[in-house]
């Protein structure tokens, strides 16, 4: 389903090409204050307009539906949307001199085939519909609640996401990328077609003892989120697959989890994101989507942390 979390619990709605895109946040505690400018920087670092992200230009402004008062968090459910105002669907319709029944073919890679079986070809196709990277926004917006619920609880703990590799070439510097990889990215543009990139997280100063065994282990709970966001192909942590090469007494570094439970060292895991497979033909797309997806892998990693302090309280 769409909704996510037990006590903190996330529900996304929208399409691409929709009306507005939106998130439903119930169990936000009351008292917390928030105003549409604390958005503001998140939602920057995920919007397009840099080499290498689509041309499609949104204003990502938050409209706070419910939830508020005077400011501040009610304890009733949250609600924030986005209006969509620059879709373009013309590019995933028939002509207007088509059978009006008729369908674009599916595009490979995608989920209009699965769409098409799942809702029995009832569902919008236009941009991806409700599979959207479009529905990557609601969840920026619930992480930057999530993160102020944290700071309440935990204010010396920081998250924090960033790319480390990019089309196979390793990204050194967090704040720059390096020139072989803008030039990967021009030639991709120049060609239609996409790269996919490597993304770590780092979650700092997170207190011993969140997390539960088995079905509920901190590493279960963050890759069920992390895979929520459309183009996720794959999550490891600590070393990931790289412990398997090593003998026992060799590997002392854990990713800060033991036994599906925070020990309270640095908790740290990186995240493997596809390139965008809508490319070669019409509408707009990322030529590396995963450019805009740091925020994102921080929002969820905050939402699962946020759910997790409340289950434990």
């Amino acid at each position: 389903m769409n909704v996510f979390g037990r006590n903190f619990r996330v529900a996304v709605y929208g399409e691409s090409h929709g009306p507005e895109v939106g998130v439903l946040l119930d169990g936000v505690p009351p008292g917390i204050l928030l105003s549409e400018i604390d958005f503001q920087e998140d939602i920057a670092r995920r919007k397009s307009g840099a080499p290498g992200t689509t041309r499609r230009q949104e204003a990502d402004e938050p409209l706070i539906r419910s939830g508020m008062y005077r400011g501040y968090t009610s304890g009733s459910p949250l609600c924030i949307s986005f209006l969509n105002r620059d879709a373009r669907s013309q590019d995933y319709l028939p002509s207007e001199d088509s059978d009006p029944v008729q369908k674009l073919p599916h595009r490979p890679g995608t989920a209009d085939y699965t769409g098409d079986v799942k809702f029995r070809g009832f569902q919008d196709p236009r941009g991806g519909g409700h599979f959207s990277g479009r529905l990557t926004l609601p969840l920026v917006a619930a992480g930057v609640v999530a993160k102020r619920i944290l700071a309440g609880r935990f204010p010396d703990m920081t998250i924090t996401a960033f790319l480390t590799q990019v089309g196979g070439i390793p990204v050194i510097d967090k704040r720059a990328l390096p020139g072989e990889v803008n030039t990967l990215l021009e030639q991709a543009v120049e060609q239609a077609d996409s790269l996919g990139a490597v993304i770590s997280c780092e979650v700092t100063n997170i207190p011993a003892g969140l997390g539960n065994p088995f079905f509920d282990s901190v590493e279960s709970l963050l890759s069920h989120g992390v895979f929520s966001i459309p183009g996720v192909k794959g999550i490891t942590f600590g070393l990931g697959f790289d412990e398997s090469l090593l003998m026992g007494s060799q590997n002392p570094h854990i990713g800060g989890i033991a036994g599906g439970i925070t020990n309270g060292d640095m908790v740290s895991f990186q995240v493997a994101v596809k390139p965008t497979p809508t490319v070669g033909g019409k509408g707009r797309h990322d030529a590396c989507f995963a450019l805009r997806v740091p925020v994102v892998v921080e929002a969820v990693t905050a939402m699962v942390i946020a759910d997790l302090m409340m289950t434990s309280a």
